[in-house]
Parts: C-alpha cells; sequence; structure tokens
C-alpha cells in the first residue's frame, strides 16, 4: 500500500531481481519501534532496503540503487552510458519528487486514504487546491513531452496508478501527450504485476495498514 515501497518494488519487478519482503504493523508502529527495522532505517519510516551489508533508505536513492546494479544489456533506464541523457533522468526524478508528488499526493490521500483508515470525508479545498497545482505541473509537462517516447520514469508509477482511480482521473485527458505517457508506463509488465497486488478499496486499505 505504501507508495514509497511500491516505488522500490516496481524497480526490482523491472530488472526481475529476487528480493524478499519484510512486513511491519503499522497498525503498532513497528516501524517506529522494531530493533530491526530501525536498524536498516534509523528514523523510523519506510522503506528499509537491505542487499547483504548495504543498508539504504529513500524509495528513489533505493530505486537508483537497483537499476544500476541490476542493468542487463541494454536496459538502462537510468542512461548512464551518455551524461546528457543521466543529468535528464536524474532532474525528471527530482521533479517527480519537487513538483509532481507534491501536487497529485494531497487528492490521493484525501479521496483514496484518508477516508479508508480514518473514515473522514475528502476535503473539497485540499483537492481543489492541489488539483490546480497538479494541471500547473501537467502543462509544463504537456509542452515538453515532444517528439518520440521518453524513457518510462518508475518513481512516477504509485501515486498516478491511485490517482487514477479517483473521481479525478479524467484530468489527465485534458493533456494528451502526458496521458499517453502514463499508458506506456502502465503497460509494462512491471508494473502491471505489482498494479495487479495494490488495494485500492477501503476494505483492502484497512487491511493492509491495520493486518
Amino acid at each position: 500500500m505504501s507508495t514509497s515501497v511500491a516505488r522500490v518494488v516496481v524497480c526490482l519487478e523491472e530488472v526481475g531481481a529476487e528480493y524478499e519482503r519484510v512486513d511491519i504493523d503499522f497498525a503498532a508502529k513497528e516501524h517506529r519501534a522494531s530493533p530491526d527495522h530501525l536498524n536498516r532505517n534509523p528514523f523510523g519510516q519506510f522503506p528499509a532496503f537491505q542487499d547483504g551489508d548495504l543498508l539504504l533508505l529513500e524509495s528513489r536513492a533505493i530505486g537508483r540503487y537497483i537499476l544500476r546494479k541490476y542493468k542487463t544489456g541494454d536496459v538502462d533506464l537510468l542512461r548512464e552510458g551518455n551524461p546528457r541523457d543521466a543529468a535528464m533522468v536524474d532532474m525528471a526524478t527530482e521533479v517527480e519528487a519537487h513538483q509532481y508528488t507534491p501536487a497529485i499526493s494531497p487528492i490521493v490521500y484525501e479521496c483514496i486514504f484518508h477516508p479508508a483508515m480514518r473514515g473522514t470525508p475528502a476535503s473539497t479545498k485540499v483537492v481543489d487546491e492541489s488539483l490546480e497545482k497538479l494541471r500547473k505541473v501537467l502543462e509544463v509537462y504537456e509542452a515538453r513531452l515532444g517528439g518520440g517516447a521518453p524513457p518510462p520514469r518508475l518513481s512516477y508509477f504509485p501515486f498516478t496508478f491511485y490517482f487514477m482511480v479517483t473521481p479525478y482521473a479524467p484530468l489527465f485527458d485534458e493533456y494528451p501527450r502526458v496521458k499517453g505517457w502514463w499508458e506506456r508506463l502502465a503497460a509494462r509488465p512491471s508494473v502491471r504485476k505489482l498494479a495487479a497486488g495494490m488495494a485500492i478499496s477501503p476494505e483492502a486499505i484497512r487491511r493492509s495498514f491495520n493486518g
């Protein structure tokens, strides 16, 4: 259910790496109390990632590590063979973190997570303000998505997936280039596999967080 965890797992699925998912009891705040978890993520957050003696936190950094370590053949989503292309990938990830996610995430929380976990209705004020911010971001994306298909940006997947099951999904119809980019990303086998197991009903969300 965690968008940050999903951001890591989709990278693992993309490269076909074997991995073990260690569940924690969110409702019991195990992520803040378990010594094992705090050893991996001393901030008491998630994800926490371990590969041998390497411990990593922060989902985007973990994702880059995975894509870098398990790069095979011509599958180089980080474009590290070309400094210019690699810089563009890094920039896209930063834009996702600091522009896209702050605009889209409040809509997802208000429409999906808060009603399921707290039983509270969506705040119209928060949603309207966030939609306005998201429109401005999508306008920039639409203008910059020119000819050719851009590389997939896996970090965009989790929040966009959840946004697309809110009543505001038709917003993407106003931006055909952005919508085409999302459809290509959503069609990737790694994304389709992970999306199939991500809870979207209120009951499933409650079960996920409360065991």
